[in-house]
């Protein structure tokens, strides 16, 4: 293994399941240490007018490319993985906890960073606003990429997938508490205030500073869509809802079902798949809730 001492990092930056270092910096280049925890995806992406060389040097652990198709790479200790520029999308999924050197010839990592305080103050607004919220999104997340991933999502729509299904709930920070917490059923009032959130959602991403969280927002105001058209805010119908936010749909109903709510207690994993296959062409995608049991002794397992 490869060893770097910590010492000599300028400055680092934390976000859930990441955490960046500065190791070297000059006005044509930088050199920054990432330390990805097991499962946490990082990508590299096309930017208009960006010309520079992209080089990365795993140090421990190992990443691979996604999606995960037969062509699929898989960086291991010591290897590395260069593009100049970067034409298209590449995101990848740490195996284990991961350690990799980023050589970029164009200085970024105060943009890493401004993007890291952003996120993170988005993160801890939701879990002040509620525990709970914040939980069943990591939870949404993990369950979401293990369908997407089997449904042979592009590496796009993988990135919009995780990072979606993370801000799914982001809109709940918007609605009164008394109406997000209420342990009876909510009035029409109540419910009609409740039904907003998924377009709030899209405007607090739409608003913010981060350019790849504002490409999500559709996937964010789309998850209460139903394939039959009787879903919210828009009533969309079959493939106009994008892929993405479908396969949110289906786990997060199996996780609202599967655990302790304020308004109701948890159901059996036997009745919440029961459920799904009850609502399948109705208020889920058929090929969503077909991949899902397909994957089902998968998905409890990463549930529990």
């Amino acid at each position: 293994m490869i060893n770097i001492n910590e010492k000599d990092f300028i400055e680092t930056v934390t976000i859930k399941g990441l955490q960046v270092s500065l190791v070297a910096s000059s006005p044509t280049a930088e050199v920054i240490h990432h330390r990805l925890e097991s499962g946490t995806n990082w990508a590299l992406e096309p930017e208009e007018g960006w010309n520079a060389l992209e080089y990365l040097i795993v140090l421990k652990g190992k990443l691979r490319t996604l999606p995960i198709e037969e062509s699929g790479q898989t960086i291991n200790e010591g290897d590395s993985f260069f593009r100049h520029p970067v034409k298209e999308l590449h995101t990848f999924q740490a195996v284990g906890l991961t350690e990799f050197l980023y050589v970029t010839s164009q200085p970024i990592f105060h943009r890493y960073s401004r993007i890291a305080r952003d996120m993170f103050a988005l993160v801890d607004e939701i879990e002040k606003k509620d525990g709970y919220t914040l939980n069943h999104c990591y939870r949404i997340t993990k369950l979401s990429m293990v369908i997407g991933e089997a449904m042979g999502l592009t590496s796009e729509q993988l990135l919009k997938l995780n990072l979606g299904s993370f801000f799914h709930d982001v809109g709940k920070i918007r609605v009164p508490e008394e109406v997000l917490k209420k342990p009876g059923k909510l009035t029409s009032e109540e419910w009609t205030i409740m039904k907003q959130h998924p377009t709030i959602g899209r405007e607090l991403l739409e608003e913010c500073t981060i350019p790849v969280l504002a490409s999500v927002a559709e996937v964010v105001e789309q998850h209460h869509e139903r394939y039959d058209g009787k879903g919210y805010p828009k009533g969309l119908t079959g493939e106009e809802i994008c892929i993405e936010s479908a396969i949110i749909s289906v786990v997060d109903s199996f996780d609202a079902m599967t655990t302790d709510r304020v308004y109701q207690k948890r159901r059996s994993t036997d009745y919440a798949i029961e459920e799904l296959l009850r609502c399948r062409g109705t208020m889920y995608h058929p090929d969503v809730v077909d991949k899902f049991i397909e994957l089902k002794d998968i998905i409890i397992g990463v549930s529990e």
